[in-house]
């Protein structure tokens, strides 16, 4: 007998499976259960599991019967002339939705071509394999598929058009691309996911070649001229927020320039921006720790007898600033209420973002690379036509991910360029490779996407021929202005005596044991005295017993707890992290004893 399951839930038992399962899903086409359910048998189990509950994530399929396709010329032919709709599709049991249990025991074709008499379904058409994000990858098929898990991360990670009022948002941490493009090779989803009126990059000229060891690894080369004609400039927007906020005893937060009687009031210089309203004014121009709104609060604790004090009645100051490592111009102000009818100020701050060493950059094929080089335009090889590349990429970033679709796109988009169209790129259904290379033959060009080209520095040709040709590039959010960070001495943790972590709120930066291994290898290993000492302590220690003593500093006086005053007691230089060690192994009732021996 076989166990049968609704939503994880026993319901009952079954004597033959095969049979069950194919009247429920019989059944299901005829529309008298209702589509939304899956059945599947798990044969190791013995066990029939129903789905019914939400969140299951479930595809289309077409349903073969007896080798055939039940989707029709004469259906096509209606869907054609809009007699039939989707919804009839799956009215008639023409198309159904599996889920993925369902699927486990469905035998799927990708084409109709390929469908033999044990064939339960049929694609729709095999790019429906692909989320909606792999799927604007162009000529897909052609790629490794971790790759492509990769390249659908960077068109979610680029930098582009995302919404037309993005002037009346006040939106966390955004980027503006200034010069978006559509890409000239695309998906057919391009356009159904609307795509186009959201665009994230920009068609450039792309060389394969190595240049002076700066494209190593996955480096790449940018042309100067091409920058400071815009390519992939952008603009980054962040909002500061402060609220009246309003505390019980009718005290409230007051806006506006903080008196010098407050409580850490910060040099006048930092205020110089404020107007009399205490808001800064629109295009200001800001660096870090400016102060954006002045604001004050009333004192944190009130005792019984404090409000009599007068120290207890100081406000303290708590504008808000710019963050660490930031600057730009003020773009705009609003001042409006919250739901609990409180001022609201939110202040936006814009900077515009020039590509420079060290931002990402990448390709929809998962080929993500930083900036190496920018060279200056007379530099970088050109073509005998005067084509100069604007990004140069390393040949040897593509034998072992095996990204063939990167290096496909580059000749359909060099054919498209120069025939003035764009190239259907969609996975297992794109234009074929050998009619681009026609196409580029036809034009006068090498039929393989290869130019001779010239050094821009000696002016000599090049002796191998190069690969050059047009690809959509993406320009990634993670730029190195966000990311720089340097500290000296500064703000520790209470428990550790560490500095803190964060670059946000200035931290420290860890030095591990492989860093360690660098600069020993570089012949610095005193440099690790000065590294590893971030916490440094200084404690006593009786000789006698290996516990911790006691230093009145006051007094002057040594003395350990077990023995007394009169012991060798000695300096002994360690981590705080590893007192606070010996200090919890304390609290266990475990005592630990120090072992001092001369150092010389």
């Amino acid at each position: 007998m076989t166990d049968v399951f609704i939503d994880q839930k026993f319901v009952g038992i079954v004597d033959n499976p095969e049979s069950f399962i194919k009247k429920a899903r019989e059944e299901r086409q005829k529309n008298k259960i209702p589509g939304t359910m899956n059945i599947a048998y798990r044969r190791e189990l013995d066990e029939i599991h129903v789905e019914t509950s939400k969140g299951r994530v479930r595809r289309p399929l077409i349903i073969v019967e007896n080798g055939k396709s039940k989707l029709t010329t004469e259906h096509l032919k209606k869907i054609e002339k809009g007699a039939m709709m989707w919804k009839d599709l799956l009215k008639e049991g023409i198309i159904e939705y599996l889920d993925a249990a369902e699927e486990e025991s469905a035998y799927i074709a990708l084409a109709e071509e390929g469908i033999t008499p044990e064939h339960t379904h049929v694609e729709i058409s095999p790019t429906t394999i692909l989320g909606i994000t792999t799927s604007l990858v162009p000529f897909a098929n052609y790629g490794q598929s971790s790759r492509l898990n990769r390249g659908s991360k960077a068109q979610k990670q680029a930098l582009g058009f995302y919404s037309a009022n993005y002037l009346q948002r006040m939106d966390t941490d955004v980027n503006i691309l200034h010069y978006p493009q559509n890409p000239i090779a695309r998906s057919f989803t391009y356009e159904i996911s609307e795509q186009h009126k959201h665009p994230a990059g920009q068609n450039i000229v792309i060389a394969l070649m190595s240049f002076e060891g700066y494209n190593m690894q996955d480096s790449i080369v940018l042309n100067q001229g091409s920058i400071q004609r815009g390519l992939a400039r952008s603009t980054y927007f962040r909002p500061y927020t402060a609220e009246e906020l309003r505390y019980s005893g009718g005290l409230v937060d007051e806006i506006g320039i903080p008196n010098k009687e407050v409580k850490a009031y910060r040099a006048e210089h930092d205020y110089r921006l404020l107007e009399e309203d205490g808001i800064i004014y629109p295009e200001a121009t800001i660096t870090e720790d400016d102060v954006l709104i002045g604001k004050t609060s009333p004192p944190r604790f009130l005792g019984e007898l404090d409000e009599f004090s007068i120290a207890a009645n100081k406000r303290r100051e708590s504008s808000i600033t710019t963050k660490n490592n930031e600057e730009g111009k003020v773009d705009a102000i609003v001042i409006t209420d919250n739901e609990e009818g409180n001022k609201l100020i939110q202040v936006r701050v814009r900077h515009s973002r020039i590509p420079e060493i060290g931002d990402k950059f990448a390709s929809r094929h998962g080929q993500k690379g930083v900036v190496g080089l920018i060279v200056p335009e007379a530099d970088i090889p050109f073509a005998a036509s005067g084509i100069v590349p604007d990004l140069i990429f390393s040949p040897h970033s593509l034998p072992s991910r095996m990204t063939i679709s990167h290096l496909i796109e580059i000749v359909a988009g060099k054919m498209g360029a120069l025939a003035g169209r764009t190239i259907d790129g969609t996975a297992f259904a794109s234009e074929a490779e050998k009619d681009f290379r026609k196409t580029l033959l036809e034009m006068g060009f090498r039929e393989n996407g290869t130019e001779t080209l010239y050094s821009g520095i000696t002016g000599e040709r090049l002796k191998a021929k190069i690969y050059i040709g047009n690809m959509y590039y993406l320009r990634l959010k993670h730029m190195v202005a966000n990311k720089l960070h340097a500290r000296a001495s500064g703000r520790i943790q209470l428990l550790t005596r560490q500095p803190i972590e964060g670059r946000a709120k200035g931290g420290g930066l860890r030095l591990g044991e492989m860093e360690k291994d660098c600069l020993v290898a570089h012949g610095a290993s005193l440099l690790l005295k000065e590294r590893f000492d971030s916490d440094k302590t200084t404690i006593h220690v009786c000789e006698e017993c290996g516990m911790l003593a006691v230093y009145d500093d006051f007094r002057n006086n040594r003395f350990c707890h077990r023995c007394g005053s009169n012991v060798t007691i000695n300096v002994v230089e360690i981590s705080y992290a590893f007192k606070l060690l010996l200090d919890e192994l304390r609290a266990l009732g475990i005592a630990p004893r120090l072992k001092l021996r001369n150092k010389y």
